[in-house]
């Protein structure tokens, strides 16, 4: 079964950095988007970074500028640098794939377990 696996994250003071990454946890064909979801307390999930295949990067608002989402394809990774974090960056944040297992299986979406950003003020 393919996985997600996450690290990074953690404790920090408001006005400091984080990194995040991500990696696909077995051999694949194919991957399409990968992308970083972050959930809050009492809120629902939303995308906070995307990077296409050919490395096109979308953002949240709230984080344009403070954020950067890159993707290494030779190693299946994405890695989420987090500057300037805000309290309203705490949540929970999730690494998103949708990738293609073997040459005869379709494309499926991943996701991982979940890593805790906490930004305190």
């Amino acid at each position: 079964q393919v996985q997600l696996v996450e690290s990074g994250g953690g404790l920090v003071q408001a006005g400091g950095s984080l990194r995040l990454s991500c990696a696909v946890s077995e051999s694949i064909v194919s991957i399409q988007d990968m992308a970083w979801y972050r959930q809050a307390p009492g809120k629902q999930r939303e995308s906070v970074a995307a990077v296409t295949v050919g490395g096109t990067t979308n953002y949240a608002d709230s984080v344009q500028g403070r954020f950067t989402i890159s993707r290494d394809n030779a190693k299946n990774m994405v890695v989420l640098e987090m500057n300037s974090l805000k309290p309203e960056d705490t949540g929970v944040y999730y690494c998103f794939a949708r990738l293609k297992r073997t040459y005869i299986s379709g494309w499926n979406n991943y996701w991982g377990q979940g890593t805790q950003v906490t930004v305190s003020s």
